[in-house]
């Protein structure tokens, strides 16, 4: 179906390429070159452990219990075995990552059908992704333990951005590739 946004999806995905492209890009770039690979990995472990939270809260929602007990588990092994989830023990165990959100949890509650949405800075979304945004934030562990506009909880999303953009930085590079 034809994109009901597309002049305002367009700029924005032009203003998000500029700002990867003058910023994020580079920290990431650099970030990868200092950081250690096993440090990186283990950041990159501690918030995939915390995403666990949100996922088994989304789970639980969608009554695929299996699958919340699963991420419990995960959490449970991650923050204990795991060192507070540097290491991902969980997967070795024999459990399986599954990423839910509150946008797949309003889709299986019915809203199956939304717009394409480019959000600023956040990139590629849904309308009903969108939605479900705030309670993906307020499923956050770190949204409750500091003050949203504290200096350690900013340190703690600029430091989530840019590992997840540095883990990132292979794919983009295939995709420039291909792009030429």
């Amino acid at each position: 179906p034809r994109d009901p946004l597309e002049s305002y999806n367009r700029a924005m995905f032009a203003f998000n390429t500029d700002l990867d492209n003058a910023f994020i890009k580079p920290i990431a770039k650099g970030y990868k070159a200092v950081v250690p690979a096993p440090v990186d990995k283990g950041v990159t472990n501690f918030f995939d452990n915390v995403s666990d939270v949100n996922s088994a809260i989304n789970n639980l929602l969608q009554f695929k219990v299996s699958r919340f007990g699963t991420d419990v588990g995960r959490i449970i092994v991650n923050s204990t075995v795991g060192v507070v989830g540097l290491m991902d023990v969980a997967t070795n165990l024999g459990l399986p990552s599954y990423k839910e959100d509150f946008g797949q949890t309003f889709g299986y509650w019915g809203d199956v059908d939304s717009p394409y949405l480019v959000l600023p800075v956040l990139g590629p979304s849904t309308l009903r992704d969108t939605i479900g945004l705030p309670g993906d934030i307020a499923a956050n562990p770190f949204f409750h333990v500091w003050d949203a506009s504290s200096p350690a909880n900013w340190g703690i999303i600029s430091l989530d951005v840019i590992d997840t953009r540095a883990d990132l930085l292979p794919a983009s590079d295939i995709l420039e590739t291909a792009a030429i």
